[in-house]
This record gives C-alpha cells, structure tokens and sequence, in this order.
C-alpha cells in the first residue's frame, strides 16, 4: 500500500486529486492537508511515499515545505503542483530537490505517470537502504578488545571528516572493512566506494586504470575509457596494497591529491576529481622509504591519519565474538541451521597461531562446519585446524 499526501488549499481540486488516485489504485491510500502548515505536522508524524503540493498556500508555502521536508526525510518524493503563474518557482523547487512539477488543471495521463515514477522512485530508495544494511553487515567490524574498541572510536571520529587515512596491517587482518566503515559513515556514503588492489594489477597497466585512457593511447585502447578517479568521483577511492604501486603511478596519485586533477593516459585534458583517498599496505612504508621504493611526499599526503590493525594473535580475545559471528554468517550462506562450539574447542582456536589473521579464521569456521556434527568439539579442532 502506497500513503499519498496531497497538500492544497482549494478544496475542489484536493477532492479531485484524491478522486483520481483513488479510483487508479485501490492500494492508494490518500490523505490530504489544507495548507502548508498541516501538511508538514502530518509529514512529521506519518510515513509517506509521496507528497503532492501546491506551490501557493497561506502559512507555509510549497517552496518553504519542500525545504523543511528535505531536512526530516529527504528520501520521500515532492512533486509540485503550479498555477499558470508559478512556472518559474516550479523549475526552481526542481534545484531545490522536487522530483517533477504539474501544472493545474492537472493533465490526467501526465499525472498519474509522474505519481507512478515519483513511487517506483520511493521503492527503490527503500531497497538500496535494505540493500546497503546487508552489505554493511558484511562489513562489520567485530571484536571489543581493547585495540578494537580504539579502531571503532577512530572511526567514528574521522569518517565525517575529508582527511585521508592510510591503514596498516598484515595480511588478513581485515583493512577492508576499515576502509568501508570509513566511507559508509561519510557524508560521500551515497556515492561510490571504487577499491584497486595495487598489487593485482601490473604496473604497466596500473596508471591506465587509475586514470584511464584515450582511444589510440597504447595497444589495445580502442575507446576512451575512464579510470577509478573519475568513476569514483564525489564518493571515496580506496587504494588497496598501496606498497606495491610503480614509483611512476604514485607520482601521478600524488598530483591528484595536490591538484584534484588527473589526466588520462594518453590525453592532455585536465579532468577535475572530487574523490577523498583511503589507502592501506602490509609493508613498512618507513622502510620502503629508506629504499626509495615510495615516495615520501606521497605517504605524508596520504598518512594525515594512521590506522594501525593488529594481527589476530594480537587481539585473541576477540576470537569468541568472531567466531561466533562466522557461524551465524557461514550457517545462513549455507541455508543451515548455526552450529555450536564447546568451551575446549573455542580455547583451543584461541591458542592457536593464526598466521592468516581473521582471513585464516574464517576458513577454519568453514572446514569446521562442513566436517563437524551439531557441536564442534576439542577434537574436531585437532582433525581440522591444528594438524594443518
């Protein structure tokens, strides 16, 4: 069922708006308001999908309850109803974030097209918001130990921020998950998060895939193609294994930072990026440094925060709440009821020398699964984790 709230101040055409829904859909529910004012109360304390508003009403105008619907729920669709008068304040509730205007009389087909997009609009604003719960479950960062609690609390602070971070750790450890918690609690959240895994690429390629490239530019570039600065543009790019790019491409990074610019491979235009940078590495960049293998100048741009994650054997007392987390996980992938583990197992897992950090652990909670009966018990651990 669709809630529709019509907001005008001429009673006859109220009662014809509501007629015309009504009869369209019978799971339109439509509710009306007389005037601005009564409008907004009804929006404050309802849930709708739609608002239809008049531009011109006593107490509160249609411009003046656009802007104050967009500050409490900015998700719900606005479509302007204008007078013959009205078209130029009509076109500009379309900047201030109106989905469409009508004009009065209302055209019949043009209005029920627009309340039908206006909806299916609301739907899928409603899914992507499911939809990224689910993901940022899957990006949750586990554990209360002390080092973690620190990481949260880091978090917290400077992902509202516009200052780059560089995450440190070793292998498996889960920088990932920091980088997305970093942009999911940004104010660029509703853009994208492009990662690049430095180390996957090949350093004569690495530069193409940044920045892009012209057709022409090298064997190969048959088209123009943009690259992950453009394609990450007002959201977060997250340079994974940083350590691992080409002294070549970190120079071109580096003018990205200082510019906002970048230009493609092959072409001489300038391109304006607007893209805050999360990067990570397993190395000691202080010693890359020494060698000359990166750049310093790069890593102050990119150290202005430095979050350290450490290794599993370091935090095992996180190792409980994680484990548990991968058999509820697991269980629900596989479609199975979650399994159970004793006290002498868990401490055996606690015990071991997890070499593959949270990574390796999860592994284990796999194997244990699928080898294991209802309880996963000491010797399951010593047929499945140790011996390996």
């Amino acid at each position: 069922m669709s809630r529709i709230l019509i907001i005008e101040d001429e009673a006859s055409i109220r009662r014809v708006l509501t007629k015309i829904l009504s009869e369209e859909n019978e799971t339109y529910q439509v509710d009306e308001a007389e005037d601005g004012s009564v409008g907004y109360e009804k929006i404050s304390q309802n849930d709708y999908d739609l608002v239809l508003c008049d531009i011109k009403m006593p107490k509160m105008d249609g411009v003046e309850l656009l802007q104050a619907v967009k500050k409490i729920k900015p998700e719900i669709p606005v479509v302007m109803i204008s007078g013959h008068g009205d078209m130029e304040t009509a076109i500009q509730t379309m900047r201030l974030g109106a989905f469409d205007y009508i004009s009065k009389p209302p055209d019949l087909n043009r209005l029920l097209n627009t309340v039908r997009n206006a909806l299916d609009k609301k739907q899928l604003v409603v899914e992507n918001k499911i939809l990224k719960k689910i993901v940022s479950k899957n990006y949750e960062i586990i554990g209360e130990s002390e080092a973690i609690s620190h990481i949260k609390l880091m978090i917290d602070k400077v992902a509202k921020t516009e200052a780059r971070v560089l995450i440190t750790g070793p292998n498996g450890t889960g920088k990932e998950l920091v980088a997305h918690q970093l942009h999911e609690k940004s104010e660029r959240a509703n853009f994208p998060l492009i990662e690049v895994n430095c180390a996957a690429i090949p350093s004569e390629l690495i530069e193409s895939e940044l920045f892009g490239h012209v057709k022409g530019s090298f064997t190969g570039a048959v088209k123009d193609r943009p690259g992950k600065f453009e394609s990450a543009n007002g959201g977060t790019i997250f340079l994974d294994e940083i350590g691992d790019m080409s002294l070549a491409a970190q120079s071109k990074v580096l003018r990205a930072l200082q510019e906002g610019k970048i230009a493609r491979v092959g072409g001489d235009k300038e391109i304006a990026v607007n893209v805050r940078v999360l990067a990570a590495t397993n190395k000691d960049l202080l010693s890359e440094l020494e060698t000359k293998n990166f750049r310093l100048d790069l890593y102050h741009r990119l150290s202005i925060v430095l979050i350290h994650i450490p290794s599993l054997n370091n935090r095992r007392d996180d190792i409980p709440l994680l484990t548990d987390f991968f058999l509820q996980q697991i269980a629900e992938e596989y479609g199975q009821e979650k399994k159970s583990i004793d006290k002498n197992a868990l401490e055996a897992l606690k015990q071991h020398n997890w070499t593959g950090n949270i990574r390796e652990l999860r592994n284990v909670i796999e194997r244990l699964i699928i080898f294991s009966e209802n309880t996963i018990n000491s010797e399951d651990i010593k047929d499945y984790v140790i011996h390996n």
